[in-house]
């Protein structure tokens, strides 16, 4: 099993980056939404150009935030400048799309997008707003064509893993392994346990704060009447619905794996740590383990708090102990 890791986005994220490359992290994982964190393309080319080994990737790139001609370049760029050490993961459009008040992307568009890139990448000419296009830079000034970076799609439903598998794509997924996955990336949300902590404990709570959040964030997205089921969830909703509908978008996200706001914590339950993807040294063994045994073959750690440092090595410690 492969131990990755992702990180946000910032001023910071280089040092982070060489952080986990010492600790044996193979690859950094970015956002890629531009409301909440920095550009993740001038992320990455930080990272690989202030590190010698560990890999980078976008979880996920969202498609309608930039012309896919822009994307195509952009790996070719990232491709030149350190082959081999870059890998793009799509999506639908979480916090992306959500704080530009639009639903998530269709996979119909996600399947064209991708075809476009892929037959821009192998260095084909393609069709892009009714005109014909190609990537016609010059070997000095882009990776040579064909550029084989490797594509994924990040996807949890029966639908978005049939596209994946019919583009021939790699896939990824988060919070549950859907059916038929093989060879699959997971994004875990959580934290390491030290032997006298629990999820009541206030240490643990401010780690995992900005990750018990997304459970009402995405628990509102779906229903707004759903989060009432969640401990504390009225009076959390009661509190975004005070704002104005017309800008209540941008904050049902607002800190999104960063940190919690002033308005919500006091609705956040510890109780809802146990729904993270967390535990003590041997339980987190065991469920990366279980992970393996389900189709995945790269866990991809996602730390949240202010110890970003300290999250990094307790996971790869406990990937390092013996079972």
């Amino acid at each position: 099993m492969k131990l990755s890791c992702g990180l946000i986005p910032s001023p910071y994220v280089v040092r982070l980056a060489q952080f986990a490359e010492r600790l044996g992290y193979g690859r950094v994982w970015l956002p890629d939404s531009p409301v909440l964190y920095g550009d993740v393309w001038i992320a990455i080319a930080r990272i690989l150009e202030g590190t010698q080994r560990i890999g980078a990737g976008t979880a996920v790139l969202v498609p309608h935030l930039r012309d896919v001609v822009v994307t195509a370049a952009a790996i070719g760029t990232i491709e030149q400048l350190a082959p081999g050490r870059l890998e793009i993961a799509l999506g639908t459009g979480f916090t992306a799309r959500a704080m530009m008040g639009k639903p998530p992307l269709t996979w119909k568009y996600m399947e064209k997008y991708v075809t476009t890139l892929q037959a821009l990448l192998a260095g084909d000419e393609a069709t892009v707003d009714g005109a014909v296009v190609k990537l016609m830079h010059g070997d000095r000034f882009l990776a040579p064509r064909p550029i084989r970076t490797p594509l994924l799609l990040a996807a949890n439903g029966d639908k978005g893993v049939a596209v994946a598998r019919r583009l021939g794509l790699g896939h990824m997924c988060a919070g549950l392994v859907p059916n038929g996955a093989h060879d699959s990336r997971f994004v875990a949300f959580g934290t390491v346990l030290d032997d006298d902590e629990t999820f009541q404990s206030d240490t643990v709570f401010e780690r995992l704060a900005p990750t018990i959040a997304i459970l009402y964030h995405g628990a509102y997205g779906a229903a707004p009447e759903a989060v009432d089921n969640l401990p504390g969830g009225a009076g959390w909703r009661a509190a975004l619905e005070a704002l104005p509908e017309r800008v209540r978008h941008l904050y049902l996200h607002e800190g999104h794996l960063v940190e919690v706001s002033a308005r919500e914590r006091p609705h956040l339950s510890r109780d809802l740590g146990a729904m993270t993807f967390s535990g003590t040294r041997a339980e987190m063994r065991q469920k990366v383990a279980d992970l393996a045994a389900s189709g995945i073959s790269e866990f991809i750690f996602w730390p949240s708090g202010r110890d970003i440092e300290r999250e990094l090595r307790a996971m790869a410690e406990a990937m390092a102990e013996p079972a």
